[in-house]
């Protein structure tokens, strides 16, 4: 019986040391991965002011929230002396987390492996945690900081790119996707970001681009440096290829979750109310912002922080076609995305630029049910042959398919000027708007009155011994007929004439008068937006 007692203790105790050993060997494994590419590495990233790939996912999610999958991955490569050189993860952070209680996916590619660049493995951990956001339906955050395809890999480098743009068209208008350029990004690799939702920079650390300065150089033999070619600066200004910029990675992740915040999980949920007690809303500052010379410019923005809850308005695109605003904000704590001209800029006119921002960000919006607020004092669409030669009309056709098919709750306030077929464009009543409302000193025509008076009243004004005086008399003459908002309000068209003071709380009460409205869509597999 000794015996046996003494067998038994022997047995545990081998057991107790084999499952230290392995766990040992466990710990040690999860240890290599957390360093990534060696310390040696990660005190280089840390010199060109950047932060790892995982300490971005932890700044980025809520403390103790992430749970990692794949850690253990590495990659399958024997050619090239590959198979001495194997790490943990292979270049790729992934799993998912929290941001303030709520779910998320991230990947995050790491630097101090390979330069971050993509195998076949590491597609195939990207891919991963990409359809388990869509089955569960949660955002998906990429944090890119890459040299590129694996190039070791060949072909399977590039198969894993298509793995992963085809999973971002398949997720498309399904759950936001969201990314942040925080380092290089560059060749096929940038399609990935530029189908996502929105796309973050991060000022002279990150930059996209096709094509790199030596082959543009080979090519063109045009000279240029990558912060020229696609630095944060000229995407956020000139491609609009980014839609935020920051100044350094902690403020891109603050900004992401920013962003988040106004988005809802996916497109079967609505964004998060905040809590709001409807009670004296009348703004007496919207009374004197609008100038009343119709020529002179004013700041929209000042129009958009009058009517919204106090340092809500999140601006998307802000320096890129700045003739239009687009942004969220919240109304009555509840999300909404805005549209608005700005007189600052061009007079507040449509062009190519402005009309693909604002479509884009309207679709976005339609996609996440997001109710849209358009605020409007637009004099029409540019003139001139670089508009018509860069495609005004398709371009502009953009703006006005996105609204048209957009089943959000839409509610239109013209401020001052909608002339012509911006009108229209603008989120008319005729093109679906659900409320629209003008501010008195409103003008809804086809053109200006001094415009009109001159084409309509020619023959008069031409016979006129005061060719000038007859002019002007004319002008307000058409002015009094139309440059009003009394006709379109006499025909259904605006739904009231409001003062300005009122708009918050009219728009609060209309929003949520509209909050559980609900379109039938045509039978069709998809519509052809004119792209």
């Amino acid at each position: 019986m000794l015996l046996i007692v003494i067998g038994i203790a022997r047995k545990k105790s081998q057991n107790t040391t084999n499952m230290n050993d392995k766990i040992k060997t466990l710990n040690e494994k999860l240890a290599l991965a957390k360093l990534g590419g060696g310390q040696s590495r990660i005190d280089k990233q840390h010199q060109k002011k950047k932060l790892t790939a995982r300490e971005r996912v932890m700044y980025l999610l809520d403390e103790g929230s992430f749970e990692e999958i794949g850690a253990l991955v590495t990659h399958r490569t024997k050619s090239f002396g590959m198979d001495k050189q194997v790490f943990y993860g292979d270049g790729v952070v992934t799993g998912y987390g929290t941001v303030n209680g709520k779910l998320i996916y991230v990947f995050a590619q790491d630097f101090t492996v390979f330069g971050g660049s993509l195998s076949e493995t590491h597609a195939e951990k990207i891919c991963k945690i990409m359809d388990m956001a869509v089955n569960v339906g949660a955002p998906i955050i990429g944090l890119n900081d890459s040299g590129g395809a694996r190039i070791q890999e060949g072909v399977r480098s590039l198969a894993g790119y298509a793995d992963i743009f085809y999973r971002n068209v398949q997720a498309s208008g399904v759950i936001p996707q969201i990314s942040a350029i925080i380092g290089p990004c560059a060749g096929g690799a940038v399609y990935s970001p530029a189908m996502t939702d929105f796309t973050l920079m991060v000022q002279d650390t990150s930059y996209m681009f096709v094509t790199g300065p030596n082959v543009v150089k080979t090519v063109t033999n045009e000279e240029v440096t990558s912060e020229e070619l696609g630095g944060a600066s000229v995407h956020s200004s000139k491609s609009g290829v980014a839609h935020k910029t920051s100044t350094n990675d902690v403020e891109c992740l603050e900004d992401i979750k920013k962003l988040l915040s106004y988005l809802p999980q996916s497109n079967k949920r609505k964004a998060e109310d905040l809590p709001f007690e409807l009670k004296d809303e009348v703004r007496e500052s919207l009374t004197t912002i609008v100038p009343e010379n119709p020529n002179k410019p004013y700041d929209m923005h000042q129009v958009i922080e009058g009517i919204i809850d106090e340092n809500s308005f999140y601006e998307i695109h802000k320096d890129y076609a700045e003739n239009i605003i687009v942004g969220f904000a919240r109304l009555g704590g509840k999300s909404v995305g805005i549209v608005a001209n700005q007189p600052m800029f061009l007079a507040g006119v449509l062009d190519v630029d402005s009309s693909k921002k604002a479509a884009r960000f309207v679709r976005f919006c339609d996609c996440f049910n997001i109710p849209l607020l358009v605020l409007e004092d637009v004099p029409g669409f540019l003139p001139g042959t670089d508009q018509e030669w860069n495609g005004i009309i398709v371009n502009g056709a953009k703006l006005l398919y996105a609204f048209s098919e957009a089943t959000v709750p839409r509610i239109t306030v013209i401020t001052r000027k909608a002339y012509g077929g911006a009108y229209d464009v603008m989120n008319s009543k005729h093109i679906g708007a659900d409320m629209n409302f003008a501010w008195p000193n409103a003008e809804i025509a086809v053109m200006g009155a001094k415009g009109a008076a001159e084409i309509i009243f020619k023959r008069e004004i031409s016979k006129a011994e005061d060719k000038d005086a007859k002019w002007k008399e004319k002008e307000a003459e058409y002015a009094e007929l139309f440059a009003n908002p009394y006709s379109a309000a006499e025909r259904g068209f605006v739904d009231d004439v409001i003062l300005p003071q009122h708009t918050r709380r009219k728009l609060i009460k209309a929003f949520g008068m509209l909050e559980n409205k609900e379109i039938a869509k045509p039978n069709r597999k998809h519509g052809n937006i004119p792209l």
